[in-house]
């Protein structure tokens, strides 16, 4: 276990999580070895690993079917069988979280992907999940809209672990640390304590490159005049985004203003880089975790990206490195006349979209078993 590259990881502050939660993980042992053998730190869920874990398996038919025939909805329903999941792996992770002094073992369950533009409806919900997980190492994940900063500042002063999704832009970035710090100031004059609230901000990437990537290759293939430019930074706009990211990180909570909710027990709000799978297949699958291996970091990797970090990952302080290097990459597409910013706000929407997506068919899966269960028919 020594030699593990996902171990050593850890020897440069970072921590990595599995990008994946399901019943099958618990009653095989699988994420009671990630723990043990891998250092795994946390885990994410969104509504796509839980339509992929609940529909497309019999793992969960009998709690369904109990549920039903007690009257449960179908929202019911589905909160009860992911606030369970949720649960389970928080108990998994939490001798991790006494341990490290509440710093690592955090497991994270999204508000319905519909409420991403109704801030009143995402707080009642938050709120409630909070409260029916009843675990200190859970997270409950807020996206990243205009909407969605109030709510961030609300819930941090409330004293909930947020884990903040769906952030792709630098701008929005900079006010989801703002909303942080700032509910953390709201509760400390509320004389409220501080040294027990988390917060990660999850930076997708791979959708970023998916998204500009097209643009440049078509730079590229009509030899237009920014074509040798295009070749240059193709596929690296993300990682350059990352890394600019983490330099308003370290001078936001580096800064005078946090040191002082510092000196009364507050934790910086982790970047965790989210999205990590490549998606290009010209690329090696793990250069999003090699490239941003920092400190103070979060990396959440799907389990096919973890296998292969695990057999060749070659762990190395990398995040700062050429840092010059990705603020060109970042003015180059504006002289190429890419508005990174109405992309990375494009990809919200479209990220949104991707989440209520399997929702809904999960949701539609869930009554139809339903109405099964009451008409006495097994699936």
């Amino acid at each position: 276990m020594e030699n593990n590259p996902l171990r050593r990881i850890q020897d440069f502050g970072q921590s990595i999580w599995q990008d994946d939660i399901s019943r099958k993980m618990f009653d095989s042992g699988e994420l009671q070895r990630l723990i043990e053998n891998d250092g795994i730190r946390g885990v994410t869920s969104n509504p796509a690993i839980f339509e992929n874990a609940i529909a497309h398996s019999h793992d969960y038919d009998d709690d369904i079917r109990r549920l039903a025939l007690s009257g449960r909805s179908t929202a019911d329903i589905y909160e009860n069988l992911t606030v369970r999941e949720v649960q389970t792996a928080a108990d998994l992770f939490r001798p991790l979280y006494d341990r490290s002094g509440s710093r690592h073992g955090f497991v994270s369950l999204e508000v319905n992907p519909h409420l991403a533009r109704d801030e009143h409806g995402t707080i009642a919900e938050a709120r409630r999940l909070w409260e029916a997980l009843d675990r200190p190492n859970s997270m409950i994940k807020v996206p990243a809209t205009r909407q969605g900063l109030t709510c961030i500042r609300r819930l941090i002063r409330d004293g909930l672990n947020i884990n903040v999704t769906l952030l792709f832009g630098l701008p929005r970035y900079r006010e989801v640390a703002e909303a942080y710090i700032a509910g953390l100031e709201d509760r400390a004059a509320a004389n409220q304590p501080i040294d027990h609230i988390a917060s990660v901000a999850s930076f997708f990437l791979s959708r970023i490159d998916v998204w500009i990537d097209p643009l440049l290759k078509k730079m590229i293939d009509n030899r237009r005049t920014h074509a040798d430019t295009a070749s240059k930074i193709y596929g690296q706009v993300a990682i350059a985004s990352a890394k600019q990211a983490y330099r308003i990180y370290r001078e936001i909570f580096e800064g005078d203003r946090f040191a002082g909710l510092i000196q009364q027990g507050a934790c910086p709000q982790r970047l965790l880089w989210a999205s990590t799978s490549t998606k290009e297949p010209a690329f090696s699958e793990i250069k999003y975790v090699e490239a941003l291996i920092g400190p103070h970091t979060v990396n959440t990797l799907p389990r096919e990206t973890l296998a292969a970090y695990r057999d060749h990952g070659r762990p190395e302080q990398r995040l700062t490195r050429d840092t010059s290097a990705a603020g060109e990459v970042l003015e180059n597409l504006a002289r190429m006349d890419i508005d990174i910013d109405q992309v990375t706000q494009a990809l919200v929407e479209q990220g949104i979209e991707k989440f209520n997506q399997p929702y809904d068919s999960l949701m539609e899966t869930l009554e139809k078993a339903r109405a099964n269960a009451h008409d006495g028919r097994i699936q």
